[in-house]
Formats: structure tokens, sequence, C-alpha cells
């Protein structure tokens, strides 16, 4: 009987085991219903350049095509109401386009980890790609890289022809509907119910990534005088955006619109330091000697005792080098008091600074040969770099002056045309500074190779920032026509392809 007495509160733990494996019937979560509000996703177009289409790591292909915003958009459209989303896919995962069999783009980059440390190169094959092979649409990607806003419109901007006369695009051959079709023609006929439209970066970015060589076009309203590395007129910018959404909201159309981000934030222009030259004492001293640019300062210092340049004009190109980590490149600077004409060794040359962006480009040509058969002519040392190496402060801001009117215009037509308005500048900002921490707790942000927002061209978001991309715009379509779409998540796209 003991022993029975003992074995009961073991008896309790096994009915208290037994009630607890019976079945519990928990309710399914009720479905979430998906609504478009206001809105009407049946036909979706998006309008735009490289940005819309997808385009990351210096070149276009089905991946990334894949991975577009307005791709994601368009699967989450679908979930109330959406209709298809036909893409103008590249033939390849390459990215390299030929016309005629001749080669005129190369592939998309990759990482490689061949050398002392990894960087970017271009990936291995001949891209299938052929300009002239046309594809049939419609397409509602109607993104085109390379356009700039007022090249929406160019008739023949797709022309097979004019490509290799560099009067025409050839991502948009490919796809044009005929050799005189505008891309906002061949937007406008599907008849979208919705669309979006993000275009202008082009008319600003160019400039800047070229180094600040072209030429500030404001005042000049005719487009066809430009140079491809001109910032537009904010005018013809406000005239081309207006006609844009005037004529695909003509029939009801609800849009949104996207402001332009502020091109010096993006890892194109924050990567390479301007002070990446290591030297030994003897170089150092060289360098400093009268054989070296001991002869230009002290040609400085006399036309300053002159009261032709001021001390501050004096300080600034002063030319110095020391033993040790840490010498800024010396580089030409067009905005510095041209000298020549009193002594021509006096040319617009100094040390670059904190201030001055160096171009993601030139990590690869800094330290690099003038000449291959003069070991001392050192490009970005004993070599100044030129113009298109670097964006400085007076070119950094005749961009953002330029940016300030497109975007106040872009602000302005979102209001006037009652459209869901995406703030891109900000986004970028933020993505710059802090981030976006993601739901496995990593975060996401501007960094080189590694932040896992940008592509390896440094200026194109990879398909994780593309996510980011999306739920910004879905935030504003939501706010705006008050539907209830769901985020895309950003962990299920890439921060970096790795082959």
């Amino acid at each position: 009987m003991k022993k029975l007495y003992a074995l009961l509160p073991f008896l309790g733990l096994f009915l208290i085991a037994c009630e607890d494996d019976t079945p519990i019937d928990t309710p399914d979560p009720t479905p979430v219903e998906y609504t478009s509000g206001t809105a009407d996703f049946s036909n979706y177009v998006a309008i735009g350049n490289s940005l819309t289409a997808g385009f990351s790591d210096n070149a276009l292909f089905i991946d990334g095509q894949t991975a577009s915003f307005p791709n994601m958009l368009a699967a989450n459209f679908a979930l109330a109401g959406g209709g298809s989303f036909e893409i103008p896919f590249m033939a390849d995962n390459l990215g390299g386009m030929t016309l005629g069999g001749n080669e005129i783009s190369g592939n998309r980059l990759i990482l490689s980890f061949l050398g002392e440390s990894p960087s970017p190169v271009e990936k291995e094959g001949i891209g299938s790609t052929e300009i002239s092979q046309k594809l049939s649409g419609p397409f509602n990607n109607m993104g085109v890289p390379g356009a700039k806003s007022y090249e929406l419109l160019a008739p023949g901007y797709g022309s097979v022809a004019g490509v290799a006369m560099g009067t025409a695009n050839p991502y948009f051959a490919r796809f044009s509907s005929s050799d005189t079709a505008t891309v906002l023609g061949d937007a406008a006929a599907q008849g979208a119910t919705f669309f979006t439209l993000w275009a202008g970066a082009n008319d600003i970015l160019i400039y800047a990534t070229g180094g600040g060589t072209g030429v500030d076009q404001t005042g000049n309203l005719d487009p066809s005088t430009y140079s491809r590395s001109d910032i537009t007129d904010p005018n013809v910018f406000a005239a081309t955006l207006d006609g844009i959404i005037q004529t695909m909201t003509a029939n009801g159309a609800g849009g949104a619109i996207a402001n332009l981000p502020n091109v010096t934030d993006i890892p194109f222009f924050t990567t390479v330091p301007h002070n990446p030259v290591p030297l030994d004492a003897p170089t150092a001293a060289f360098l400093n000697s009268a054989e070296g640019y001991g002869a230009y300062n002290a040609g400085l210092a006399q036309l300053q005792g002159l009261g032709i340049i001021t001390e501050d004009e004096l300080a600034k190109r002063t030319i110095s080098f020391s033993a040790g980590e840490g010498n800024a490149v010396v580089i030409i600077d067009e905005d510095l008091t041209d000298l020549t004409g009193y002594n021509p060794a006096l040319i617009n040359m100094r040390q670059a600074t904190e201030d001055d962006l160096m171009v993601l480009t030139s990590r690869t040509f800094i330290g690099t040969l003038a000449d291959p058969n003069n070991p001392t002519s050192i490009n970005g040392v004993a070599v100044p770099l030129g113009d298109e190496w670097v964006l400085t402060p007076e070119e950094q801001a005749t961009v953002e002056t330029a940016l300030a009117a497109y975007n106040q215009t872009i602000s302005g037509l979102a209001t006037a045309y009652d459209l869901a308005f995406v703030d891109a500048n900000a986004l970028l900002n933020e993505l710059n500074t802090n981030g976006f921490q993601q739901a496995d707790g990593s975060n996401v942000d501007a960094t080189f190779a590694t932040g896992g927002g940008f592509s390896l061209d440094g200026v194109h978001p990879s398909p994780r920032g593309y996510a980011i991309v999306a739920n910004a715009f879905i935030a504003a379509i939501n706010s705006k026509y008050g539907s209830n779409l769901p985020n895309v998540n950003p962990l299920d796209y890439t921060g970096l392809y790795i082959d």
C-alpha cells in the first residue's frame, strides 16, 4: 500500500501530461484582404531611367531586371487587382551588348577575390544581347538606362540605326515600337491605370560622375545643343516632367513620382579618400624640393607677394608631401586663378582636401604611370589628376543647385496632379547616414561593396537596395490612395551577387 501511495504523485504527472496532449483547435489567422483603395493597379506602367530598369553592377541583365523596384511593386499590386507586368529582358545575365556583332557595352561587374584585396572586375564572357534583334512589346517597364529627362520625349531615341550615330539609346532601340517612337509615346499607348515616374537623375548624374567636366546649361532652353555631360536647364526639366505627367494622367490614371537623391551621397563619391598616397622619406623629400613642387610653390609665393593671388589661395595651392601614409593627391582645379600668363609652369593645380570627392573609378588610376617608361610619372603624385577624376566643392555646389530646382519641380508636380510623392532624397540620405535595420538584425547601408544597399558600380542600388526603394513607393502609395499593400522583404533579395 505504501508503494501505491508513493506512485500517486507520478500518476498525477502522467494524467497532466495526457491532458496536455489533447489537441487544441487554433483558428487559422484571418487572411489579409488587400485593397487598392482609390487606385487602380490593373495596368501599371513604370517610366524612368536605369533606376527603373533595374540596372546594377554597371549593366542591365536578367536577374537585375527581375529585381527592379517596379517588378517588386507589380508583384504586390497583383494582390490588389494588379495585372501582368512585361519586362524587355536582356538575353542573359552578363549584360554586355552588341550591335551588328560588335561589342558596344561590357558585362556586369563581379567581386574578384584573386588580387591582394577584393575588387570589382568585369564578368568574363561575351554578352548575347544583340541590339538589332528587336523585341515585340508592349512592355510595362519603360525604364531606359542612360536616358535624360528630355530624351524620354525624343523621337528616334529608339532607332537601331541611330545607336551607331549616337542619337539613339541602345536599350530603348531593342524594344521601341518603331524607329521614330518616343519612350513616353510607347508608355502612354498602353493606357495605364497607374504609373510610376522616377526620372531626371541623369540630368545631373552624368555631369557629376564625369568630374564636372560638362557645362551647366541653366539658361539654355535648347537641349539639342547640350553635350552628354551637361546639366539640364531646370526649366527644360520642369517642362519635360510636366509633359510626361500630363500625358500619363490624361485618362485619369493615378501614380507615384519620386524626387532625386543627392548624387554626392552615393558610394561612387564617398569611397575613394582624398589622401591615399603612402610615401617614403626620400620620395617625399624629392617631391618637396625645387626639382619637385618646390619651384611651383616659390612661384606662387612670388605672385602672392605682388598681390596677384591672395594668401588664402597661396595656402590652398601650396603642395607639400611627408613621409608615411595619408598624403593627398594632386589635382587640376579649373576654379583656381589662371596664372599661366605670368608663368606657364604655374598651372591650376593643388592638393585635394576632404571637401573634394574622388570618383570611384580613380581608385584604379591613382598610382599608375602617365608614361610607362618613366617610373616617376605617377598619376596623382608627380602628374596631377585631371578634372574628370574629382568633383570639387564648386562643382558640387553646381550639382546641388540644379538638384534643388529639380526636386522643387517634382514636389510641385506631385501636388498639382494629386500624385503620391516619394522622397527618394531623404531615403538615400538615411541609407548613407544610418542605414536600414532588417528583421534579422542586419543593417543595410551605403558602404561600398559591403553595405548591401548599393551595387558594385557605386551608383545603382543592389537588389536589396531596390527593395528598400520599393517600400518607399509602397508607403507613399498606401498613404495617398488608401491601399494596404504589404512591404517587400529586403532580405529576400541579395545585397551583392556572388559568382
